[in-house]
């Protein structure tokens, strides 16, 4: 895909939502099930975010693609069996090829189907998008669902473990033995954080200090201008 396309304002706005401001998880709060019973390690969290980036890119591809030819009346039913297929095939792959990381998680893969994101962006996008958009709306938003899982698993992980993607290379294949990391050699780790509350409590901090951020560059955004007028003004009155 050409830079220029990329920086174009629609493919900014989508990667500003993905990443950022609508992102799935801290903004959206949904796929909160997944996102709580798989980040107990950053290694899991970060199959879990791979595996549902790849159904959502190619949901969004195929709807978009398919777009003129599925009845508006029936679109919701052929949306979820094209989901399903794409997360067959994507189990599939893992049992396959990722066999430890598909006994981690387990019957979540399958679950993938009921997850109200990928069927929500088909239907409020790549059902009225062109291929290529609806192609990089379901890349930007796996991929701020992927950060957000992986920024709770890791926090979960080094709390609890003081490790770092430990197993990465049993989980994810032995090229990723580099990712495995020990922060803290000896820790007798911290239990609450491995377990659902723990998760629920750091989550809630996450979304605490998104909210804050945005809170901040609204503030900054909001004074700017003021202090242009202030500025121009100030300008006007000095000129001779």
């Amino acid at each position: 895909m050409n830079l220029s396309i990329l920086l174009s304002e629609p493919y900014r706005k989508i990667t500003r939502d993905g990443l950022w401001d609508n992102n799935v998880v801290f903004t959206q709060h949904l796929a909160l099930c997944p996102l709580l019973a798989v980040t107990g390690t950053a290694t899991n969290a970060l199959g879990m975010g791979l595996a549902t980036t790849v159904v959502m890119v190619a949901s969004n591809g195929t709807v978009s693609l398919a777009r003129h030819l599925i009845p508006s009346e029936i679109r919701i039913p052929i949306f979820v069996l094209l989901i399903a297929a794409l997360v067959t095939l994507v189990d599939l792959f893992l049992n396959a090829w990722l066999h430890e990381l598909h006994k981690v998680l387990g019957l979540f893969i399958p679950l993938i189907v009921t997850n109200c994101v990928i069927l929500g962006r088909a239907e409020a996008f790549a059902s009225k998008q062109p291929v290529m958009l609806s192609l990089w709306d379901g890349f930007m938003m796996g991929a701020g669902f992927t950060l957000a899982m992986v920024a709770l698993g890791a926090i979960r992980e080094i709390s609890s473990a003081g490790t770092l993607f430990a197993n990465a290379s049993v989980l994810l294949g032995e090229s990723f033995r580099f990712m495995e990391i020990t922060l803290l050699p000896d820790y007798r780790g911290f239990l609450l954080t491995a377990l659902p509350p723990g998760g629920f409590i750091v989550l809630g901090f996450l979304v605490a200090v998104k909210r804050m951020i945005d809170q901040r560059i609204q503030a900054i955004q909001t004074t700017t201008p003021i202090r242009s007028v202030i500025s121009s003004d100030t300008e006007e009155e000095v000129a001779p």
